[in-house]
């Protein structure tokens, strides 16, 4: 009936797992992942979306942009 559109999974990005180091200005936060990597995350925001409370030191699952893998959204709380 519909098929998936094969580039929306470049859309959405790599998901990963990683620990909030920093808060950074403008609701950003310096997030650790796997193999010391540190990435820029910010939480995602807008009407309709459900607020996430980050703290230092919360785990947390991010998806990087395809195109830039030092940026990245914060998905959910662990």
């Amino acid at each position: 009936m519909f098929e998936k559109d094969p580039r929306e999974e470049d859309r959405r990005g790599i998901s990963v797992e990683g620990i909030v180091r920093e808060a950074l200005p403008y609701a950003q936060y310096r997030v650790e992942i796997d193999g010391g990597r540190q990435v820029i995350a910010h939480a995602p925001g807008g009407p309709g979306r459900n607020f996430i409370r980050v703290l230092i030191g919360d785990r947390v699952r991010l998806e990087l942009a395809p195109r830039d893998l030092t940026r990245g959204r914060i998905v959910e709380k662990l």
